[in-house]
């Protein structure tokens, strides 16, 4: 796949401006182009005879896709070649990423159609722990299996036995194990808590097995590819909590982690010489998600020595821009009717017409909806009011931000994913470093279709 000039200059500009965020020094190495194809494939969600294996989309004929790690520094570049019925696209969740590399259809780009490609091509400035799935009709591509793990390493990593990806998702199931199809669309689930599945995979399987050395000091990468489903997990021992959504948190000692949807956590976890089983306890288990058993031979472990505290960015002084942002909308909600496409509405003729039930500002918002503008480098406050009878995972595409709630504390570290409670009123504060057109949206991904993104414009 050859790149004319055209595409180059722009690459090049692009590659210059992700530079100048990254570090003044930055230098980005370039690795071999790969490809990875979405397609239609078979795979077995349940275990056993009696049950059909399901028909998924996925990367590569595997759910997960596979896993892509690079070190920090170097440029991804990845041929998408999409072989679905309907047009599809891949955002890399979590990346400071070149706003034309986002991979949001209808706004970044246009999506790539049946048959066709896309190169994706861009620095990745910050390690951590990121994945990637489709951004185009994603309440159906995504509860397909369209998604895969991206990790970007760097030489400050903690010296490890295994270094182990996580990816937990639930499956909406028919009685026969294959997905059920009719429930694809619901408005029930897009005016309440979004499509829940009846099935828990750990990396495409039920309650996987994976081999271990005894004794072995391990790194959990772990990551909600889920929908709707709001994860927490329950660890066997205590481990220590290094990073949340990719950026170093100080650490913290840990035996339960909650995980909204696209959100991610990296623990350190020194195993015993049995087996170590992770519980999943929020959804009326507890249920067993994965067990790490040790077969393999205790040899050449790494030594347990403490683990170093990577720097933690601290949060801006001052404030530039305020943006305010009432959600109203859903099931029991008090959003009487809201704007969409320049015409009030009551909120009935929204849902029943329009599968529109969620309002930031009294707006049904969507990919062309502005929420702000922003001059590059400006300091930005959303302030956020969860005026909802329903929990939110709120992500924002290109940047990282410090979470203030209302009490004036920050909660620790940066995100690029928060859950914001019922009721809840925090702020979430970002450096507008990174130009271009970024979503903002929730990752309940039935909500984010029935009305709840907006843009944001970085100048």
């Amino acid at each position: 796949m050859s790149m004319n000039r055209r595409r180059f200059l722009q690459s090049a500009a692009s590659l210059a401006a992700l530079t100048s965020f990254a570090s003044p020094s930055a230098v980005f190495a370039r690795v071999d182009t790969r490809t990875l194809t979405a397609g239609i494939t078979s795979k077995r969600l349940v275990p056993g005879a009696d049950y059909k294996e399901a028909t998924v989309w996925a990367f590569d004929q595997t759910v997960p896709g596979p896993e892509l790690r690079y070190k920090q520094g170097e440029v991804l570049s990845v041929d998408f070649i999409n072989e679905l019925p309907e047009g599809s696209s891949i955002h890399w969740h979590g990346i400071r990423n070149l706003n034309g590399m986002d991979g949001v259809a209808g706004l970044t780009q246009p999506e790539v159609p049946s048959n066709g490609q896309f190169r994706y091509e861009f620095p990745l400035p910050d390690s951590g722990t990121y994945w990637y799935h489709s951004h185009a009709k994603t309440w159906s591509q995504v509860a397909r299996g369209l998604y895969g793990p991206l990790i970007v390493e760097d030489d400050l990593d903690p010296q490890v036995d295994h270094d182990l990806v996580l990816i937990i998702d639930d499956w909406l199931l028919a009685e026969d194990g294959t997905i059920d199809e009719a429930s694809f669309g619901s408005l029930h689930d897009w005016v309440h808590g979004g499509r829940l599945g009846n099935w828990l995979t750990v990396n495409g399987a039920s309650h996987p097995e994976i081999p271990v050395k005894a004794g072995a000091r391990v790194r959990l990468r772990l990551i909600n590819a889920a929908n709707a489903r709001i994860f927490g997990l329950t660890l066997p021992s205590a481990g220590t909590l290094i990073a949340e959504d990719g950026f170093p948190r100080t650490h913290q000692t840990v035996t339960d982690i909650t995980l909204a949807p696209a959100q991610r956590a990296d623990i350190i976890v020194d195993l015993p010489t049995t087996d170590w089983i992770l519980m999943e306890t929020r959804n009326g288990g507890p249920y067993p998600a994965v067990t790490l058993k040790p077969t393999e031979r205790p040899i050449d472990l790494v030594a347990k020595t403490a683990l170093s505290q990577r720097t933690v960015q601290t949060p801006p002084s001052t404030i530039d821009v305020e943006i305010p942002l009432h959600m109203q909308g859903g099931a029991m909600g008090n959003l009487r009717e809201a704007m969409y496409h320049g015409k009030l509405m009551p909120i009935r003729e929204l849902a029943q017409q329009h599968k529109k039930a969620w309002a930031f500002n009294g707006a049904i918002a969507d990919h062309h909806g502005q929420l702000a503008r922003l001059e590059r480098n400006q300091v930005a406050s959303i302030q956020i009011y969860n005026d909802t009878r329903w929990e939110h995972a709120m992500h924002l595409h290109g940047h990282h931000f410090w979470i203030q709630r209302e009490d004036g504390t920050f909660v620790d570290g940066q995100r690029d994913t928060y859950l914001f409670e019922r009721g809840e009123r925090s702020n979430l504060i970002f450096v507008a470093d990174n130009p271009g057109r970024w979503l903002f949206h929730c990752h309940m991904l039935e909500h984010h279709e029935a009305g709840m993104a907006a843009v944001i414009d970085v100048a």
